[in-house]
């Protein structure tokens, strides 16, 4: 199970998602042999590791706590700090990095490069370690022995998939922070003398972390890819769709390279009805519960579409 970056209203979306794939397929994504999580992926990613149920995440979505499971101590509104990030602190993010994006330009992501001379951001992600503090119950990673979470170097630029085998070590509510840590908007993340940030700025999900393992499929929820994109008016939302179809174009990349190796791939992403719901911001809390119900009838349309569709080997008609 790949889970991808999305911000705010990519985790209520995923939310969704994550509920059709189990309704839909009859199985409980806590029992997948790898989960991998990006950004906003890696809290959910993390949540499943830890025993969390998808129902349990639904439900409070839904503002509707199941007493039983761990109990996610979150308050969407109070927590979330808005829909903008503060004013960030002076002087660039990372004088290393864009250094090494100058040098061997070839070696490092635009989007990477990019977040080198972004400010540093100042918003804090205490509340997300609130979230899987909670949840780990001690623990220094995850019950689920192959949760991978995803950050970035923020001097080399270099992808660090926290939890895989020769990772360095990291205290999971470390780990989820420095996959959040979005460049200009939150503070970088210390862990063993290096800072972290958002691993999105390598990839949107790091799909391609799976190929050749000899897994028989894998599920893609990818918040931040669209396969039927929408037509938006506003100005913001037509710049945010143009990001869109770089970060689809990665995807699909990333899982021809996972299909080669012998696994198929099933890829959902919003799709019209949910790009409207979601609009220009992603971490605009406001939508949350509309992004929600969206998702749960669109990824449960789309999954049906899937599962009665005829494909040959190689066929996309797996994404939607």
């Amino acid at each position: 199970m790949v889970i991808g970056a999305g911000g705010v209203l990519g985790f209520s979306w995923a939310v969704g998602a994550l509920t059709a794939i189990e309704q839909e397929y009859g199985f409980d994504c806590r029992e997948v042999d790898y989960v991998v999580g990006t950004s906003a992926g890696s809290i959910t990613a993390a949540l499943l590791g830890c025993g969390v149920s998808v129902e349990t995440m639904l439900r409070h979505q839904s503002g509707i706590p199941v007493p039983t499971d761990p109990v996610i101590e979150y308050d969407y509104e109070a927590d979330g700090g808005g829909p903008l990030p503060p004013i960030p602190a002076p002087g660039l993010g990372s004088v290393p990095l864009l250094v090494r994006s100058a040098l061997h330009p070839l070696q490092v992501t635009p989007l990477a490069a990019m977040s080198a001379v972004l400010p540093r951001g100042r918003a804090s992600l205490e509340p997300v370690r609130g979230i899987i503090s909670g949840v780990a119950g001690g623990n220094l990673w995850t019950e689920h022995p192959s949760t991978w979470l995803v950050a970035m170097d923020y001097a080399t630029g270099r992808r660090v998939p926290f939890g895989r085998p020769g990772a360095p070590d990291a205290p999971l509510p470390d780990a989820v922070m420095a996959s959040c840590a979005i460049p200009g908007w939150y503070a970088p993340v210390s862990i063993g003398g290096r800072r972290y940030v958002d691993g999105g700025a390598c990839s949107s999900t790091s799909l391609d972390l799976l190929a050749g393992l000899g897994l028989d499929e894998v599920y893609v929820v990818a918040p931040m890819a669209s396969f039927a994109p929408d037509r938006p008016r506003s100005v913001p939302a037509r710049l945010e769709r143009r990001f869109r179809r770089i970060v689809t174009r990665q995807l699909r990349r990333e899982a021809e390279k996972v299909r080669e190796s012998g696994t198929d791939v099933i890829m959902l992403g919003p799709g019209p009805a949910d790009l409207a719901a979601i609009g220009a911001n992603l971490m605009d809390p406001r939508r949350r519960r509309q992004v929600l119900e969206t998702s749960l009838r669109t990824s449960a349309e789309g999954l049906r579409d899937v599962a009665g569709a005829e494909k040959a080997p190689g066929d996309l008609s797996d994404a939607v």
